[in-house]
């Protein structure tokens, strides 16, 4: 199954105003097809990605979310409807089809919030009732305007009142049920004037009925009356060159709000009672497209300490100091702002902290029509949009590392430049082809040919570095020189779409053209007619595409929603390939297995093709639009980019469909089983096998290299067919475990996550170089009141007096930390120690970074960690800790006795020290291993040495090759390694490689438990399994039925049940099992530990003998005892998603038949009340309840502990956070929505997440629909 891995999010559309919204902790920006909604995660304090809403199949034209249910928002587009959408179950709730007109503004009725207004062009105003069927009616008060409208507001708390902003740069107020005011408070300059300065943001005053800020884009802001319709204040931006964009409101802080430039990205805060800016903030060099608060989770958990101050002061008493800083130290208020830019970026800055919480500086804000790898530099991704602009990313960051000025049309197609010239080739809708050079930020070449036709299609010679060929809507394919010498132009009966060299022939290229034909030419030749022509597709041909690995072989893509592979040599079409309902866009051939070929379609998927017998191998839904573009990165071949009119890029592991070549590594067997040639690689049947350049380079540097072979050979694999993020950074912190020279390291090792024992290194050498460059930066502030002048006089006298410490705590009460700190060593050390602790904790009430210098110097490392943890610095965090654990903290203020060789008074690490440095490096492993990391999550546990937590990591996140290739190197995690290669042998079955599966247990050292476990659950012909016993070690199934006779007269029940199943007669094995079972569960004392193990193995019976009709009853029985014994192995685990949806699994099969069991269903869901209890709260259940007590201690002994060396905990696949495009699946366990890829069950239909899949699977192997069937999502 192809798992996504990575995405890249859209930019944020420049073109229409209501584009950006907030509703208490989320927010949501619209691209131009999908809305991407962020939610706050309250544990790290920070906004993550949780929907991309994709329903429209136009521009996106405004959206607005409900002001009394956050689950609800609605949006219009320019297909003429209204969508309402549902958060949190991801759905569309309600369908307004045709709306006569785009829609440029929406907003919901504050008096009615079923209602939605909605308004396009001059009006009317429209309002619609989502949740009848009644249709819309016209507002007549808002109707018959003489400008169109660009904005509309309704006052928040005045019913009845709204607001339009119109393009002639007039507003007018209207009042449902009494007259309107029309086309007011349009700039004083354009009166009687023709001219137009649109209005850009319109804001209601939170705390009047009438006030009104308002910008145009060239007049400025005015704050206006709409009742007297007098201006309050104009407000005066500091040059005539400076543009308002935007404005909003700073909730919190009474009449303050903030402005967006249009030109530039400078971000105004504004005072209504003051005419100019408290300040400017640049936050980007282009200019804002929209602003809007939102909500701030430390302005609801704070509380406000008040206290009287002490009657009678004496000159030793402690001032209280201000809550917000004055005058010279002005403060911003504590609000977030998500900031939408020109370019598409979109960013989050908190305003009180001024930074960023995070930036996408930049982003595709159109169809992104195609993306490439750099040959050279393969983490460089290169995509081509409609918004004209060619971004060049790094896949490791997500993040734009170049980018075009733009203004070039339509970019339907790159393609770079071989080798390291850094050249990327474009074609364009209008400008022709050009060069771009990424390095020099410019257009270095631009060829014309083609008139101003569009260039559908560039090709870069791989072969030749001298020749670029471009096919265009003039019927050409033209050949040129880079130095602009047409080499050959070839005619075409029709528009020609798609062209590519060959890979073999430097000389070879073939076309796709309009008429429907593929077209194969010789350059060599002086003839400009083709040497092949192939027919057979019903529509034009849109792209073609040769094999790198078979010599001669193509395939095209057409209109007419069918892939043909043709044979050059042969002159024929050798296959069809079906199933697309939509025009191909995307092609591509996999670069290391020769049958693999990747399309993309309008029909908005991603197939991938058996070209050998024409089967589809699997069908990728993500994307919300159609699929254009498709690349696979030239250092790891199953690492897949694509791009679309939905105007992101994601990125895809393919390894699961080639899956046995890793594991064949893993089991030590040689390369050359794995690594061959194409031909072998193209018979059905073969195991899958690499015959490419790259794993054939492979191969070669593996066989020269010293050292352990198979350690070699797993690691080089690893990164073969790892994923972009952490793997590299995994395997350099092993060599480090492992004793590696700092020489052996990468250069991009420091960019990653380091060993403790590096880090503090490599940052002091960072440090040292950022110290060569100077910064600062100066803010205004605004006037003291008159008591603080008074302190000050005072404080003034005091210091004259010699009274220092009465002049410091009046320092602190006008809010003047600094300069009571200056003075406060000449009372005493330990009182500027006291004072400065003080002013660390009151700036980190208003978490503010300044107060990390004073916890430094104060000792206070441990609340300094905590600080950072609370705001989401983890690496930061870890830093910390690890910089006091070496000593470069002080340990005694003041001291100056200290052995020459100590760092500020410290010669070694205490375990207090060591210990802060591992739970800051556990705070960090979490938040990646929440954020769907696992493998960055392992590489912060690898830093401090525990490879354990490492290894544990990589189970949970099911990132099983790499768990078993790292502990199979590292030889110091037995248990580990023993769990995740179980695991991996799962993933073999489901194969079907028994075989494989067996070879893999087998490099284990007591492995006999997990191959009978295999060989029991093998579904094969007797004579089949019979050879895999011999595998595995084990007699035939009849010698297996001797054993078990054997063992059951010595009363060895685990072993007899164990040979039983792997034995013609598992039945048999099944009753011995229920029996003993039964007999454990009716003594007092049992635990869940007692008949774990016990049922594990009878879940492993053969699923054909287990649905047997004779074994209905205890099949029933089995099913009860898996659940509930799975349910509290999942309480004991922490399972906690899955624990109630398995008692009540246990609960439900019980109502089906009266069975004998040891327990009844109201034990059952007292035990599951009372778990449910202990969640709530502090997660005990009431102490002063003695029965609650006294089941809760109940249940706890039966949940009773284990031996499990996995750390406990949810399990999380990587990327399993990443929001989906296509159609949502509910949990049939949970009820809730599926976020990322979906597990199905044996009816095809039933899902849940593959994180519940995979923790339901290691406590109950049946899977919950109560088939007997088995689950496995490994």
């Amino acid at each position: 199954m192809v798992k996504q891995v990575g995405l890249l999010s859209a930019g944020c559309q420049p073109w229409n105003h209501d584009v950006c919204d907030s509703s208490h902790d989320r927010f949501a920006y619209c691209a131009t097809l999908a809305i991407y909604v962020y939610q706050l995660d309250r544990q790290f304090n920070e906004f993550k990605l949780v929907s991309i809403m994709s329903e429209h199949k136009k521009t996106i034209t405004a959206f607005s979310w409900n002001p009394r249910n956050p689950d609800i928002f609605v949006s219009s587009s320019a297909d003429h409807k209204l969508i309402v959408w549902n958060i949190s179950e991801q759905k569309v709730v309600s369908l307004l089809s045709n709306t006569k007109e785009a829609p440029c503004s929406v907003g919901w009725c504050p008096y009615d919030t079923d209602i939605i207004s909605f308004i396009s062009s001059r009006g009317p105003m429209y309002s619609w009732n989502y949740k009848l069927d009644n249709g819309v009616t016209v507002v007549k008060e808002a109707q018959s305007f003489n400008s169109d409208v660009c904005q509309l507001r309704w006052h928040p708390k005045s019913l009845g009142k709204v607001v339009f902003g119109h393009v002639d740069g007039s507003i007018s107020v209207c009042n449902i049920g009494s007259k309107s005011r029309k086309h007011v408070f349009r700039p004083d300059d354009l009166e009687d004037s023709e001219e137009v300065d649109p209005v850009t943001s319109l804001e209601w005053d939170p705390l009047s009925a009438e006030y009104l800020l308002m910008a145009n884009l060239h007049y400025g802001v005015r704050l206006v009356d709409t009742q007297s319709l007098v201006v309050i204040m104009m407000f005066q931006l500091p040059s005539a060159a400076a543009h308002i964009q935007t404005l909003s409101w700073v909730s919190g802080a009474p009449g303050m709000f903030l402005t967006g430039d249009s030109h530039h990205g400078t971000l105004r805060i504004w005072n209504v009672s003051k005419s100019t800016p408290i300040e400017n903030v640049r936050l980007k060099k282009t200019g804002f497209h929209a602003l809007q608060v939102v909500y701030n989770p430390s302005t609801e958990t704070k509380e406000e300490n008040s206290s009287s101050r002490e009657k009678f002061i004496s000159s030793t008493s402690q001032a209280m100091a201000p809550s917000k800083t004055t005058q010279s130290n002005f403060a911003l208020p504590p609000a977030r702002l998500v900031c939408t830019f020109k370019d598409g970026g979109v960013g989050l800055y908190d305003l009180g902290r001024r930074r960023w919480n995070f930036l996408r500086d930049q982003g595709h804000m159109e169809t992104i029509f195609d993306c490439k790898f750099k040959p050279d530099d393969p983490d460089m991704l290169a995509t081509a949009s409609f918004d004209g602009t060619i971004k060049v990313w790094d896949i490791n960051t997500m993040k734009a590392v170049f980018s075009s000025i733009g203004n070039e049309g339509v970019i339907y197609h790159i393609s770079w430049a071989p080798g390291n010239l850094d050249c990327i080739a474009a074609c364009t809708s209008k400008n022709g082809v050009f060069i771009w050079n990424i390095r020099k930020g410019k257009v270095i070449k631009r060829f014309n040919e083609h008139g101003k036709n569009s260039v559908y299609s560039v090709s870069w010679s791989q072969k030749d570095s001298k020749r670029i060929m471009s096919c265009g809507a003039d019927g050409y394919c033209i050949v040129r020189q880079v130095d602009g010498q047409v080499v050959q132009k070839y005619r075409h009966p029709g528009a020609v779409f798609g062209g590519d060299w060959s890979p073999n022939n430097k000389d070879i290229l073939a076309t796709g053209c309009e008429d429907k034909c593929v077209r194969v030419y010789y350059l060599a030749t002086s003839s400009d007619q083709p040497l092949r022509v192939f027919t057979g597709h019903t529509a034009k041909v849109f792209h073609v595409r040769w094999s790198p690995l078979r010599e001669g072989i193509l395939c095209s893509g057409s209109d007419d929603g069918t892939i043909r592979v043709w044979d050059y040599t042969q002159e024929q079409c050798i296959s069809v390939l079906c199933g697309h309902t939509d025009p191909i866009r995307g092609l591509l051939w996999n670069t290391e297995v020769p049958y693999m070929l990747i399309s993309g379609s309008w029909d908005y998927s991603i197939r991938i093709w058996d070209t050998r017998d024409g089967a589809c191998i699997d069908t990728v839904l993500d994307h919300g639009a159609d699929v254009y573009g498709l690349t696979c990165h030239p250092e790891r071949p199953f690492l897949l980019a694509s791009c679309s009119r939905d105007s992101t890029v994601r990125l895809w592991s393919l390894t699961s469909l080639i899956q046995p070549i890793e594991i064949h590594i893993l089991a030590g067997k040689p390369i050359s089983d794995v690594v061959g040639v194409s031909d072998s690689a193209m018979s059905l049947g073969t195991s899958p096998m690499l015959s490419g350049r790259e794993s054939k380079e492979l191969r070669q540097r593996l066989e020269n290299m010293p050292g352990n072979a198979i350690a070699n050979q797993i690691k080089f694999f690893s990164k073969f067919f790892a994923q972009p993020t952490g793997t590299n950074n995994l395997w350099e912190l092993v060599s480090v475990v492992m004793g590696a020279t700092n020489t052996l390291l990468s250069p991009e090792y420091k960019t990653g996550i380091m060993h403790s024992k590096h880090l503090t290194m490599y940052k002091a050498s960072d440090a040292q170089e950022l110290e060569m460059v100077k910064m600062s930066r100066h803010g205004s502030g605004i006037g003291a009141p008159s008591k603080e002048e008074s302190l000050r006089e005072a404080a003034a006298v005091h210091i004259k007096l010699g009274n220092i410490q009465r002049y410091c705590e009046l320092m602190v009460e006008v809010g003047e930390w600094h300069k009571a700190l200056i003075a406060a060593p000449g009372v005493s050390m330990a009182y500027w120690k006291s004072l400065a602790g003080r002013y660390a904790q009151s700036l980190m009430s208003e978490e503010k970074d300044d107060a990390i210098p004073l916890l430094v110097a104060t000792s206070n490392s441990e609340a300094l960690v905590d600080y950072l943890s609370s705001q989401g610095q983890m690496i930061d965090a870890l830093l910390t800790a690890q910089a006091a654990c070496e000593g470069f903290y002080p340990q005694h203020v003041g001291t100056s006795s200290a052995p020459s060789s100590a760092v500020n008074g410290c010669d070694s690490p205490s375990e207090d020290q060591l210990s802060l440095v591992r739970h800051a490096t556990t705070q960090l492993a979490k938040w990646y291993y929440n954020n769907g990391l696992p493998i960055l999550a392992a590489c912060c546990h690898m830093a401090v040495d525990d490879c354990q937590s490492a290894m544990s990591k990589l189970i949970q996140g099911n990132e099983l090759e790499l768990a078993v290739g790292v502990g199979t190197v590292l030889h110091s995690t037995p248990q580990h390694l023993s769990v995740a290669t179980e695991l991996l042998s799962r993933r073999c079955e489901a194969l079907g490689k028994w075989d494989l599966g067996v070879e893999l247990l087998k490099t284990l050292p007591d492995s006999d438990l997990l191959l009978a476990k295999l060989c029991a659950r093998c579904a094969a012909s007797m004579d089949e399994i019979n050879l895999l016993h011999k595998a595995a070690g084990f007699p035939t199934m009849d010698g297996c039925l001797r054993e078990a006779e054997k063992l059951k007269t010595k009363i060895d029940f685990f072993n007899c049940v164990k040979y039983y199943l792997m034995s013609t007669t598992p039945e048999a094995g099944l009753d011995v099992g229920l029996g003993h079972i039964r007999s454990c569960m009716r003594k007092a004392d049992w635990t869940a530990s007692d008949v774990f193990d016990l049922l594990q193995l009878l879940g492993c019976m053969k699923t054909e003998k287990l649905q047997q009709q004779k074994c209905e009853k205890k099949r029933l029985e089995l099913l009860v005892y898996s659940a509930y014994i799975g349910g509290l192995v999942a309480i004991r685990r922490k399972y906690t998603p899955i624990v109630s949806a398995l008692f009540s699994h246990a609960i439900d099969l019980m109502s089906k038949e009266r069975l004998d069991l040891p327990f009844t269903e109201a034990d059952l869901t007292s035990a599951l009340q009372t778990w449910k209890d202990a969640q709530c709260g502090t997660g005990q259940t009431d102490l002063r309840d003695v029965n609650a007590q006294g089941a809760y201690e109940l249940l706890m002994r039966r949940v009773g502990s284990e031996m499990y060396v996995i750390e406990s905990g949810p399990d999380c696949v990587a990327s399993s956070q990443l929001p989906s495009h296509s159609d949502v699946h509910i949990s049939c366990l949970t009820g809730q929505r599926v976020q990322g890829l979906a597990f199905f069950l044996e009816d095809g239909q039933s899902a849940l997440s593959v994180n519940e899949a995979l923790m339901w699977a290691k406590v109950n192997p049946f899977s919950p629909l109560g088939s007997g069937m088995r689950i496995n999502p490994f």
